[in-house]
This record gives structure tokens, C-alpha cells and sequence, in this order.
């Protein structure tokens, strides 16, 4: 048994290491004071000299303390001794996500679906103060009891270590890309800001791991990475487990839209995703009313208005090659004959206006790739240390507007 880091500030007696990163050590320790058993995590020594990343490691403690949710692991204390800085947490005797995939595989439909409507709740109560998790993966799932521990299963999000306020001094810029590349949402690999809607997709890598034992993309580069989700969409789970409902599997795919405008827009949408695909119902349909798509983050905010406040109330159409509308149980009542009216459509302006379009569209495409392959290549400079004059979003963003006025100028 590993030795612990010795008595921080006199109260808390480490033991153990219970687990490793490149930013921290955590430890199993005793508060003295409380005699209760509790997680202790501490700064890397090669890091307790840097000012950034001491900032970024008390924001952390300040933010995730709180949080009190059943499914979030708590944060109790923080201090520093002798220069070693400290997060005292509630210590979880469960396996993480990560461990229970590496032993055994994939879980049953109903167990995946358990883990994810939990994780879901802690996901959707943190969005709701303003923090963003952005780096949810199954190492950061404690699971306690269930079918592998046995009795009734709890699970818990743990290491908010990149997580940030969202109304706080940002540490990590937009352009940037921070988390486990596996599990970044299109728009963060672009460098883009995270949202509600980039821990829904995350969590959507999650669950398909869960319900397949397999990635939805699988690349050995960030730019691999990117490639893929731009050109291609995951196989329901279902082709790999025959035993997961298809409607299930399609509340997933439904998270791993790459647009996060067709995405589930909030944790509490996911989950609500989740039940009904359980349950066998149609999760292309619109939700209900009264969800929580634009409560998340203060209501109107840029988290919501970048893909407009009725999302959760369109009508999701997944791709036929993506996903199988599954049948109806009972036949549906005649359609009337009188249909709803449409919007008239605009008179047509002959084959050359027509083909001239074409040639547009085509080429607001190229540029947009153009763009997002820019994006990429920035965001893994950035990550290796390289300088650059220009934030990734800034850039797409500016390409895509000068494309679309062109559109504009040349169809009116």
C-alpha cells in the first residue's frame, strides 16, 4: 500500500493514493476533527508554482462547493500547507465508469440507462447555478452498489477539475480545447465555448460506451477526431447489442448530433430522452412542453440563444442511415384530407439562377470545412504550446459570415 502525502494543516492524515492525474494526486484521508473518512486532492508539486493553474485549482474548490446534489460528489474543505494546495472531498467506496467498462464490458440497456438519468440529474443541477463540467467521461462517473456492488445504485459526478463558473474570469479561453478528446462535442474540438449541450454529448460518448463497449468515434488525433464526426454518424447501438431497445439507442444518437441545434439543448431533455426510449416511445417526436431548454444558465442566455429558444419544442429527424423510426404499436387514425397549408414558395428564377446557387452553396461548403479544419489545427496548437494571433471561434465564425453574405448577395 502506497503511502499517503503526510498531515495537511494538522487535520486531515492521508493514506492511501486512490487515484492520479497530470494536474493532482487524491488520497484517501481521516478529518481528525469530524473522524470521518474523506477524498483529498492535491495539487502536482510541478504545478504549485504556477499561477494559472493555482487559480484555475481554487476555482475549482469555490465552484463545485457549491454544489449539494445526491449525485455530485461534495466538496467540504480547501487550504494549503506548505505550498501544497488541497480539495477535501466526500469520499465514494464505489468503481468508476471507466473501471466497471474495463472489467465488464457492456451493462445491461436498463443499468446504462439508470447511470445516464442520474448522471443527468447532477448535470442538469450544476447548468442550472452556471457550471459546466466539460470533461464528463466514465473516469468521472463514481458508480456505488447496483448490479456490480450490489444493492441500490448511486451514481456520482466527480472531478469537476476544468469546470468554471460560468459568470466568473475564464482561465481557459475560447479556442482552447479542454476534456478527453473522445468525449468532445464538435463544437469544442472547433475551440468554441462549452455549454449544457457539450456535457450532453459527452455524456452521449458515455452511454454508448456503456449500452456497445465501444467509442461512437474512434480516432488517434484530435484532427482524426474531427474528420470523423464531421463525415460520418455512429451505428445505433443496437448493431452491436442486439439486446438494446432501438427507440433507447436512439435517445443516444439523438445526444450525439454533431449540431447541437438538433442535439438534446439541456441534461433534464437527455433524461427525459432516456425514460421514454426505455419505455419504447418515439424520441423523434417533440418533448413536452416545460422542459428545461431554456431554464438552464439563467433562462435567455448565449448557451441558449445560439440555437434559438423553441429547440426542444422542433421535431427531431434523425438520418435514415443513422437511425430506424421503430413501428407504431397500433394503427395510426386516417389522416384527414384537408393538410396543413404551406409557405408558399418563391417563384422560380430560371436554370442559370438555379446553377448559380448551386455553385455558391458548393462553395460555402468547401470554405466551411476550410474553416473548421483551421479550427482544428489551432485548437492542437494551442494544446501543444504553439502561439497563435487568433482564437479558433473567431475565425469560423468570421469565414461563415462572409460566406453566408455572399450567399445573400448573389440569390436576391
Amino acid at each position: 500500500m502506497e503511502a499517503g502525502a503526510g498531515i495537511l494543516s494538522g487535520r486531515y492524515e492521508t493514506a492511501e493514493r486512490l487515484g492520479t492525474g497530470g494536474m493532482s494526486n487524491v488520497y484517501k484521508a481521516t478529518d481528525r476533527i469530524l473522524e470521518r473518512t474523506v477524498a483529498v486532492k492535491i495539487l502536482a508539486e510541478h504545478l504549485s508554482d504556477d499561477e494559472r493553474f493555482v487559480a484555475r485549482f481554487r476555482r475549482e474548490a469555490l465552484a463545485v462547493a457549491k454544489l449539494i446534489h445526491p449525485n455530485i460528489v461534495q466538496v467540504y474543505d480547501t487550504g494549503v500547507d506548505e505550498d501544497r494546495h488541497y480539495i477535501v472531498m466526500e469520499y465514494v467506496e464505489g468503481r468508476s465508469g471507466a473501471q466497471i467498462l474495463q472489467r465488464h464490458g457492456p451493462v445491461e440497456p436498463e443499468i446504462a440507462a439508470e447511470i445516464g438519468i442520474q448522471s443527468c440529474a447532477g448535470l442538469d443541477y450544476a447548468h442550472r447555478r452556471g457550471i459546466i463540467h466539460r470533461d464528463v467521461k466514465p473516469g468521472n462517473l463514481m458508480i456505488v452498489g447496483g448490479p456490480v456492488g450490489g444493492g441500490e445504485m448511486t451514481v456520482k459526478l466527480t472531478d469537476f477539475g476544468i469546470a468554471r463558473a460560468i459568470e466568473q474570469t475564464r482561465i481557459t479561453q475560447v479556442g482552447s480545447v479542454v476534456g478527453t478528446a473522445a468525449y468532445l462535442a464538435p463544437e469544442q474540438v472547433r475551440g468554441e465555448e462549452a455549454t449544457p449541450a457539450t456535457d450532453v454529448y459527452a455524456l452521449g460518448v458515455v452511454l454508448y460506451q456503456f449500452l456497445t463497449g465501444r467509442l461512437p468515434y474512434e480516432g488517434s488525433s484530435l484532427a482524426e477526431l474531427a474528420v470523423r464526426q464531421q463525415n460520418e454518424k455512429p451505428l445505433p447501438p443496437d448493431t452491436y447489442n442486439s439486446e438494446v431497445p432501438e427507440t433507447l439507442g436512439a435517445a443516444v444518437l439523438r445526444a450525439l448530433e454533431g449540431d447541437p441545434g438538433r442535439r438534446y439543448a439541456s441534461a433534464d431533455e437527455l433524461s427525459a430522452g432516456l425514460r421514454l426510449g426505455m419505455e419504447g416511445g418515439d424520441v423523434t417526436l417533440p418533448l413536452d412542453s416545460g422542459t428545461a431548454a431554456t431554464n438552464v444558465l439563467g433562462g435567455d442566455t448565449a448557451a441558449t440563444r445560439h440555437m434559438g429558444r423553441d429547440t426542444a419544442q422542433t421535431e427531431y429527424r434523425p438520418a435514415q442511415s443513422q437511425t430506424r423510426r421503430p413501428a407504431p404499436r397500433h394503427a395510426p387514425p386516417p389522416a384527414p384530407a384537408a393538410a396543413a397549408p404551406r409557405a408558399s414558395k418563391p417563384p422560380r428564377r430560371g436554370l442559370f439562377s438555379r446553377f448559380a446557387r448551386f455553385v455558391l452553396a458548393a462553395v460555402a461548403l468547401v470554405l466551411v470545412a476550410a474553416a473548421v479544419a483551421t479550427a482544428v489545427i489551432v485548437s492542437t496548437d494551442k494544446a501543444a504550446g504553439v502561439k497563435v494571433s487568433k482564437v479558433a471561434g473567431d475565425t469560423v465564425d468570421k469565414v461563415v459570415e462572409e460566406v453566408k453574405e455572399l450567399v445573400r448577395d448573389n440569390t436576391e
